[in-house]
């Protein structure tokens, strides 16, 4: 990400002096804890797609700001939430929060962080960045909760794996798109013109995320782990729906009964990559990066389009 990086030099510095004092508190458990979770940051791949997009669209301005900071106070809350959801003891192979904090005070930190970001946005009237990004936690969540309903009853259809994908990672990088657009333009076509970028980019990420649970990088959580959690994958999703009626029923069985045996987990594995199901998720996830690029072609060459086009493939070829 080094373009990217480049490019957004000065703005990153600005970002982060003005993320540290969004989640500043008054209780200094909470401090200690925004502390914490402030220095053991990811790559702030989602600021850097809010400011990228307001550099296409127009001038930074405070407003691009506010919105990287709620978007990255969003991001930080949902994983906050998440880890005491999935009772997920390391992130980014540290300590989460949960780990430290436990149950109580983790989701006490996540309304917390949720809080802040709406604040920030209504104290300054960002009321239609506060909007967009506002949907975009309504559809995570609708996202998390469908993918549990469908994981129990192991639904196998496509279509449904896209929508929730579309709902729970892709509505985030969507609508950070669309916020530092926004936040720039005011103008509702090129905003959602951003949004529809970073929908398809968030589709091909988690696509990405699903093709590592088959290989053997280090990625912070162990192979198969999606299928220990009967989390319904793509590679899974062809590899069933393709299969002939035995195969089919035993890896149902072994999904539905023996999810925590490690050697049937390394046995869908087997079978998923055999299958092709690597192969075809590779390509849906290269034809949703293609189509996030034919987006981005429609505007003229500048810096901040090289650095969303990086971006892209950056989603896609990540090793972790």
């Amino acid at each position: 990400m080094k373009i990217s990086q480049s490019i957004l030099k000065e703005e990153l510095i600005v970002f982060e002096r003005e993320f540290k004092e969004a989640v500043k508190s008054q209780v200094p458990l909470l401090d200690r804890i925004m502390r914490f979770i402030v220095n053991r940051k990811g790559k702030q791949l989602r600021p850097m797609f809010v400011l990228l997009s307001a550099k296409l669209c127009g001038q930074i301005n405070e407003s691009t700001y506010r919105a990287a900071s709620l978007v990255e106070l969003l991001h930080t809350a949902s994983l906050v939430h998440d880890d005491v959801v999935d009772e997920s003891f390391e992130r980014r192979g540290f300590f989460s929060t949960y780990a430290l904090w436990k149950t109580k005070i983790s989701v006490l930190v996540g309304d917390y962080l949720f809080a802040k970001g709406m604040l920030l946005s209504l104290d300054h009237n960002d009321f239609r960045i506060l909007q967009i990004l506002s949907d975009a936690v309504r559809q995570m969540s609708e996202g998390e909760l469908s993918q549990m309903e469908k994981s129990r009853s192991l639904n196998l259809d496509e279509n449904t794996y896209f929508d929730i994908i579309r709902y729970k990672t892709a509505s985030l990088l969507a609508s950070a798109c669309a916020a530092g657009a926004f936040s720039t333009c005011h103008d509702e076509k090129l905003t959602e013109r951003l949004r529809m970028f970073g929908e398809k980019t968030g589709i091909a990420f988690q696509i990405k995320d699903d093709l590592f649970d088959y290989g053997s990088e280090s990625i912070g959580k162990p192979t198969g782990n999606d299928i220990k959690e009967k989390k319904i994958t793509l590679p899974l999703i062809y590899t069933i729906n393709n299969a002939d009626k035995s195969l089919r029923k035993e890896l149902i069985y072994i999904l539905k009964n023996q999810n925590k045996n490690p050697e049937k987990v390394q046995y869908v594995i087997k079978k998923v990559i055999e299958a092709g199901g690597i192969e075809y998720a590779t390509k849906m996830m290269n034809n949703y990066k293609d189509e996030a690029l034919a987006i981005l072609n429609e505007f003229e060459e500048c810096d901040a389009k090289k650095g969303l086009e990086e971006l892209v493939s950056f989603t896609t070829g990540r090793k972790y």
